[in-house]
């Protein structure tokens, strides 16, 4: 009697299915659309990774780069922190955040690298750019040539400011290895990553990187948005004589990017007992790359659902972080979770100054920035004058238009002919006044007022159904030049 069947030579259903999800299991994903790294600055240990192979778009992290390759030629003696840089007609009109010099100021090489590292300012990015490599393609080349040095093989830089360009790209991994690469060659130049704020004329300005002044040890690096990418942020800190560096990609907010890098080195330092524990996942240059395209977040970050406009000035309040807020250790509870660290003031510090024009001190410094500040003066009067000017300008055409405005109707009374004595207002009852009594005023309107001519509402208006067509090409929020909301912080 024969008991068992012979196999079939094939697999089972089950086994192939089984074998499938295994595998679609094992493939990397970025589900999160979030990148996130740990690693300890001296040895490039790698103490916790996600995503952190996968290309994304840079955005104003690309400045370390920038920052890096500027000081490396000062350092080799090409130029020097003194050098007079010339603002040109190309990096003026660079989109915000930005400085907004006219073309012809001058800075030193020390002042823009304040201004760009802080204020993270576009337009110094490309003064630095043509300052040391003459443009801004053939800085690109030397951007390139040294992410290809430092091992950096995910990265492809195609401007000095990290403004949306085609090709223009990274990964955790890659700036993780630049972010040790700036504390390891140019330790004297540290001071650049971590200054608290600048002050130029009466403005002053803090560090977009929430981390300075509010996490204990907080000591770098660099921020930066687009709607591409997201919130990222490059962070380090140092406790006990140990450094750790923490990236965090595609972040939802300025707040979250800042709390989630403070969780990841809080975790460090917390866990530096128990690290037997944990695998050893390597060092930070032995992570593979992944070959994808970088994940576009624009949807996510600057699409019509978006509550409120993104940009790198969101003060968004990160208190719906539920997970991982909260770092327990065996041996004693954290005295604040980062969530909290975050929210808090910064320390009170002084911002450093910065001015125009060459290398001052003393007197001579400080007549230069109160210079600085009779002009930040006069130009603030004169866009205020303008702005003005163009209200008053606008505000009868506005007017006549026939547009709801905060939730009001707009009714256009037409005077060019004289009223007989006994007519009534057409405004005097608008409960009862009747439909047909405003259509003389509305035709008239339609002829006389056509939409294409100067004073169409604004796009904030709701215009009445004379000029429907005119609203639909209404852009929905505020913009840069190039498109992005606020790009570049």
């Amino acid at each position: 009697m024969q008991f068992f069947t012979a196999q079939p030579r094939s697999p089972s259903l089950f086994w192939i299915t089984l074998t499938a999800l295994l595998m679609l299991t094992a493939l990397p994903r970025i589900a999160s659309a979030e990148a996130l790294l740990l690693v300890e600055a001296d040895t490039g240990k790698v103490l916790q990774a996600e995503n952190a192979t996968y290309p994304w778009y840079p955005a104003s992290v690309t400045k370390i780069m920038t920052a890096y390759v500027t000081l490396k030629a000062v350092k080799e003696g090409r130029l020097t922190l003194d050098s007079l840089l010339t603002v040109s007609p190309v990096a003026a009109a660079q989109s915000p955040s930005k400085m907004g010099f006219a073309p012809g100021t001058q800075i030193t090489v020390d002042n823009a690298l304040k201004m760009m590292m802080v204020k993270s300012a576009n337009d110094i990015a490309v003064v630095l750019a043509e300052g040391v490599g003459g443009s801004v393609d053939g800085f690109s080349e030397m951007m390139n040539a040294t992410a290809q040095r430092l091992g950096m093989t995910q990265t492809h830089y195609v401007n000095p400011n990290g403004l949306p360009a085609e090709g223009q790209v990274t990964s955790a991994r890659d700036l993780a290895i630049l972010a040790r690469a700036m504390l390891r060659d140019l330790p004297e130049y540290e001071y650049f990553v971590h200054i608290p704020a600048i002050r130029f004329g009466k403005r002053v300005t803090h560090n977009f990187n929430k981390l300075i002044g509010r996490y204990p040890g907080a000591d770098g690096f660099k921020t930066g948005f687009i709607c591409a990418s997201g919130y990222n942020l490059v962070a380090s800190a140092t406790r006990n004589g140990r450094r750790l560096i923490a990236v965090v990609l595609g972040a939802n907010s300025g707040q979250d990017r800042a709390v989630k890098a403070a969780q990841l080195l809080e975790r460090g330092f917390s866990a530096n007992t128990l690290a037997w524990l944990t695998p050893s996942l390597g060092t930070v240059d032995n992570l593979a790359p992944i070959d994808a395209t970088p994940p576009n977040l624009r949807d996510e970050m600057c699409g019509p659902k978006r509550k409120r406009p993104a940009s790198d000035e969101d003060e968004q309040v990160a208190s719906v972080i539920a997970n991982g807020d909260t770092v327990l250790s065996m041996f004693s509870p954290p005295a604040l979770r980062p969530v909290d660290m975050i929210a808090a003031a910064p320390a009170p510090t002084e911002p450093v100054q910065v001015y125009t024009g060459p290398t001052r001190t003393g007197a001579d410094l400080i007549a230069a920035a109160a210079r600085d500040a009779e002009r930040q003066a006069a130009a603030g009067k004169k866009t205020t004058a303008s702005k003005k000017s163009a209200k008053r300008k606008d505000a009868p055409k506005e007017a006549a238009a026939g547009e709801k405005q905060n939730g009001r109707t707009t009714v256009t009374i037409d005077t060019s002919k004289p009223k007989p004595a006994n007519a009534k207002p057409a405004a005097a009852n608008p409960v009862t006044a009747k439909p047909a009594a405003a259509k003389p005023a509305s035709a008239k309107q339609a002829t006389t007022k056509p939409a294409g001519k100067p004073g169409t509402p604004a796009a904030t208006d709701r215009p009445a159904a004379t000029a429907k067509p005119k609203a639909a090409a209404a852009s929905p929020g505020p913009k840069s030049a190039s498109g992005e909301a606020k790009p570049g912080t």
